[in-house]
């Protein structure tokens, strides 16, 4: 029996925030360079002694970095804009949101604890260009290709 291949799409791939001030999803209006998740540390140190002997030490970090790349003209801009002018205006509504992915290759990202870095700086030139708007969260818990298990 033919094993069958899997095929990638960024149309078929969902990612959204949920927080104070709004709900909807960030892939509409993405750049090519889409939506990056990146774990902040390393989860593993790993010490050799002076004969020679090794010890790993598991780190419980599970935080990250999430950039979200979108074209000048894109609304999600507008949207996340809002929401981080709400956001920004107490400690009761900062580091809250949620941004989870899906894609139809089965891998399935969910970020806890997300709270914008930055607004994105903002480049008026010849070409349109990009918004950048990056995102740090306390949690990230990922599951790659899991419609393949």
């Amino acid at each position: 029996m033919a094993v069958q291949g899997k095929t990638y799409s960024f149309l078929d791939t969902v990612c959204s925030i949920v927080g104070t001030g709004g709900a909807f999803s960030i892939t509409s209006g993405a750049t090519e360079e889409g939506i990056t998740f990146t774990p902040r540390a390393e989860k593993n140190t790993l010490i050799i002694g002076a004969d020679g002997a090794g010890m790993h030490s598991l780190h419980a970090d599970k935080s990250a970095t999430i950039s979200v790349k979108l074209l000048k003209n894109s609304p999600t801009n507008a949207l996340l804009s809002a929401m981080y002018n709400i956001q920004q205006t107490s400690s009761k509504f900062w580091g809250k949101n949620v941004i989870t992915l899906s894609s139809s290759i089965g891998d399935v990202i969910t970020c806890t604890g997300v709270a914008f870095t930055r607004q994105p700086s903002v480049v008026y030139a010849m070409q349109g260009g990009m918004n950048e708007w990056q995102f740090e969260c306390i949690e990230m818990f990922e599951i790659l290709a899991a419609s393949i298990i």
